[in-house]
Formats: C-alpha cells, structure tokens, sequence
C-alpha cells in the first residue's frame, strides 16, 4: 500500500525530507502545508538580502515547476492547527481534515518576543518571514536611526543591511561581547572593531528596559538607565519552537518536539525535524543540521532505517566586510590542543580546535575558502596522529587534511 505523507512546515527540512522519500519512493502521495503565502524560501537569506534581494523568486529553495515534477502536493497559506493520532487525521484552520499514514512536523520555530515596557509601538519589528522583511523595508522609508536588540548572526546581518542604507545603528548586545556562543574573545574582538569601524555603536551589557515613545517608538531606555533616541527597532534574540498546536496531541514535548536517533516522536509513523524537534535534549535551530535531520527523516518515513548522526553546528557571517566561519567547539578548555594563528590589524583569524588528535571546532576569519576542508575534517572525525600539527603553518595542515 502507498504511504500518504503529510508533511507540516515548509523549510529546509521539510524539502530535505521530500528528496529523501523521492530518492526510495516515487509515487506515495506527499503533502506539504505552509502557514505563509509564499513557495519554500530560504529565511537565512532574508537578512542578506535586506538590500537586494527580496523578490519572492529569488530566493526560493526550490524553483516552482520542482512540486509538481516530484509529485509534491504543496498548499501555501494552509495552517493545520491540531493533529488527532487515534484517526490519523489533521485539521486545517478552515476546519477541514486530512488523513495520512505518515507525517512529519517540520514547522520550525518563531522569533522570541522580549519583555520589554513597551514593545507593542508601531515601529518595532522582528525578522522571520518574507512579509516580516517587507514590513521592515516599508517602515525603515522614515527612519533614520535603528535599535537592533540582539548581536547574533541575523542582528549583524540585519545592521550590516541598515548600515549600508546610510541609517544610524545601534546594536544593544545582553553580553559583554558579540557571538560568544560561536567564537572566542581574540575573534569577537576582530568583528567588534569592524562593526565599530563601519560606523554602527555597540551596547554591551546592555539589557533594554524600555521602548520610549507615544504610539510609535522615539528611543529606548536601558536598565542602567540610559536613555538614547531611535526611531525603528528589531528584535532578533533567538527562536522557540512552533508546538502549540501539539498541546492536544499524545506527542512527547519538552521545549521542542522530542525524537529519537531516527528522528521519530513517541507516536509510530510520526516524525519531527529541523528548529522544531528536540534531540538529546538540544534544540539547534541551524541550517545544517536541519538538512540532515530533515534526510534522516526522510529515509525512515521511506521504509530505510537510519540513524541521526550528531552533525556539529556550523555558523557562517558576510557582514561588515568581513567573512568568518565557526564549526563545533570554541572554548578552548574543552579540548587538549588549540593551534591559532591571525593578526587583529588585518582582521585575519584561524584558530584549530583540538581533542586526543581530532579537530573538534575551528574559528577563521579573512579567508574562509579554507573552511569547507576544516568542516568536512571534524565531520568526519579526520585522525591527526602522526602529523606535527603544533610546529606546522595552519595553511599546511589544512593542505595536508585535503589528502585525507
């Protein structure tokens, strides 16, 4: 008997699942539900793309035709807002029900809202959709200085965006330096001074008490009690899981969707991949992992057995003029060997991250040309016994790891 497939969310790991399935199974019926109006798109490249590239077409992950030649039954604008596992049905926001025989929850994850006095003004804004990109582009025509709240990947983004816009930015950062989780303090302080140098002003420390203003936001104040003027201000301080509609389901849920190494829930032929689930306790809300994650489940819906293999996390920044890539481990106290390389003044940085002749996480900036041989070394847990890796140039190690 063919499978129907019911695929909830339409990202990355939701089209990483469909090529999987399609790679075994050719004719079982797959359907695929968005909330928004829009064909999958790529969300990372919403900030990038701030100034360029917000054409609905331009970023999508897969061209139009690609549903329809791979038999994919795609409903855009389609919210389902309750499962019922016993029937084996869900139910649409219209109150009409679907049946299937597998499904996958694939519906990613929503911006954290801060709890700030205030943050319900007209002016501020948050970055996760396409419509959310728009709604920013529009509002920014009559602003001219921006708060950022939150110095991660997609604020740096965004305020690399609004920089080049000529707008005046402001960064306001919770900790005392900008992404701590994912380079150490030499590497933060290269991308701080960039930043600096582009001429956007950094809060650190910097908890923000207040939105200031009537109906709209006329500036901010922080818990120290700092006052400065701002007319727009976007959040970015991390996601939460979309589960809400799980709440009358018999799926485990812990902060995300819990799943085992094959990427299923509780429930028999219900699985969950990408911001969504939850393995080992983590939730990694990152592109890389939710491709594979998205895969694995894919193949075991497709009748395989396969097995989640822990993909370390990998973050790349283009902003500011400055290039970087940060894979696995950065602190140095969780490894036995750390070889570094850079120079602060020409905002060039390498770092290797090594544990027992491993390479468990690297950190470079200038020239990242050199990662895709760095990321596939830890991903395949590249054995370094037997090379010099202490007396050797990091150029020359990384020449020597593409013989491996």
């Amino acid at each position: 008997m063919l499978d129907k497939v019911i695929i909830i969310g339409n990202g990355i790991a939701a089209l990483s699942a469909i090529k999987a399935i399609r790679e075994i199974d050719k004719d079982s019926e797959i359907h695929l539900f968005g909330e928004e109006a829009f064909y999958p798109y790529s969300r990372i490249r919403l900030s990038k793309g701030l100034l360029s590239i917000l054409q609905e077409d331009k970023i999508l992950l897969q061209k139009r035709e690609w549903y329809d030649d791979n038999n994919v039954n795609l409903y855009i604008g389609s919210k389902i807002i309750s499962i019922d596992t016993d029937k084996r049905v869900v139910k649409l926001f219209d109150d009409g029900l679907i049946s299937y025989t597998k499904l996958l929850l694939a519906g990613g994850s929503s911006n954290n809202k801060p709890s700030i006095s205030g943050i319900e003004k007209s002016g501020i804004y948050t970055l996760r959709t396409l419509q959310d990109a728009w709604d920013i582009m529009d509002g920014l025509k009559n602003s001219e200085t921006a708060l950022i709240i939150g110095g991660g990947v997609q604020g740096l983004e965004t305020a690399w965006a609004l920089a080049q816009m000529d707008k005046n930015v402001i960064i306001a950062q919770i900790s005392d330096r900008l992404m701590s989780k994912q380079l150490d303090e030499k590497s933060s302080e290269i991308l701080k001074n960039k930043v600096i140098e582009k001429g956007v002003k950094i809060l650190f420390n910097a908890n923000v008490s207040e939105i200031i203003g009537n109906d709209r936001v006329e500036g901010f104040k922080l818990s120290s009690g700092e006052r400065y003027e701002c007319n727009t201000v976007i959040y970015s301080i991390g996601t939460r899981p979309n589960i809400g509609f799980l709440k009358d389901a018999p799926i485990d849920t812990d902060r995300g969707v819990i799943v085992n190494n094959r990427m299923e829930t509780n429930v028999e032929g219900i699985f969950a991949a990408g911001d969504i689930a939850q393995y080992n306790g983590n939730i990694f809300g990152l592109w890389n992992i939710a491709i594979e994650q998205g895969k694995v489940a894919g193949y075991n819906i497709a009748g395989k057995d396969v097995k989640y293999k822990y993909v370390p996390p990998v973050t790349t920044l283009s902003a500011f003029d400055l290039s970087l890539f940060s894979m696995g481990i950065v602190d140095e106290s969780q490894v036995t060997d750390a070889i570094v390389e850079g120079d602060v003044e020409e905002n060039t940085y390498k770092k290797i991250l090594i544990k027992d002749n491993y390479i468990k996480g690297a950190i470079v900036i200038g020239n990242t040309r050199l990662s895709p041989v760095l990321k596939s070394a830890i991903e395949k847990k590249t054995c370094l016994e037997g090379i010099d890796y202490k007396n050797m140039p990091i150029d020359d190690l990384i020449q020597l790891l593409k013989t491996k």
